[in-house]
């Protein structure tokens, strides 16, 4: 097996950096391998421009670095994101990536006249998401309306046609301590570890 990382944070210091390892750790120990997409290091370009708008239409994307990254998904079995919640959304890199890679054409066959759209990235046989906040969960439930699971989880994963989706929502990170922190982090390495 092979899962795609999609990577979303700029600071190597960070608890997400430390999710990776952690998931990377899960992964060689399972015996299946690995590949990050690590936005931030790759320099990859979130924006919408108006040719990337135009091949929407026709279903082509132009970005060099959308097809390469689309060429590493078609050898995947699981696509996992990894990226800290911030102003209760993903990171714009993260949100720049579902913009511009899950896309038309390459990602999805959205039939004219018809509200279904179909998976074309087949392979992919389950989605995980797992992000960070410092937000409580219930105020992430109530206040905010669970952002995240209704844009990722819902309005395109479901939305799209994949149906094996998993949302790990790591809540008040900054106040956690120490042991809480690397309990997320062991059943996170053990998750990974019998992925099959």
């Amino acid at each position: 097996m092979k899962v795609a990382i999609v990577y979303n944070h700029p600071y190597s210091g960070s608890f997400c950096n430390a999710i990776l390892h952690s998931v990377l750790a899960g992964i060689a120990k399972s015996g299946h391998e690995a590949d990050v997409f690590n936005l931030d290091e790759e320099g990859f370009n979130p924006v919408m421009t108006a040719a990337d708008l135009k091949a929407f239409v026709m279903q082509k994307p132009v970005d060099l670095q959308v097809l390469a990254y689309h060429e590493r998904l078609k050898e995947a079995d699981h696509l996992v994101f990894i990226f800290p919640i911030w102003w209760e959304l993903m990171p714009a890199l993260t949100k720049g990536f579902i913009d511009k890679v899950i896309f038309p054409g390459l990602a999805y066959a959205h039939p004219k006249n018809s509200l279904k759209m179909t998976p074309l990235l087949t392979n992919l046989k389950r989605v995980t998401v797992i992000s960070t906040m410092n937000t409580p969960s219930w105020l992430y439930r109530i206040l905010f309306g669970n952002a995240i699971r209704k844009a990722m989880m819902v309005g395109t994963f479901w939305k799209i046609g994949f149906k094996n989706r998993k949302w790990i929502s790591l809540t008040q990170v900054k106040s956690a301590t120490h042991a809480k922190r690397r309990k997320w982090l062991d059943r996170i390495e053990e998750r990974f570890t019998k992925l099959k």
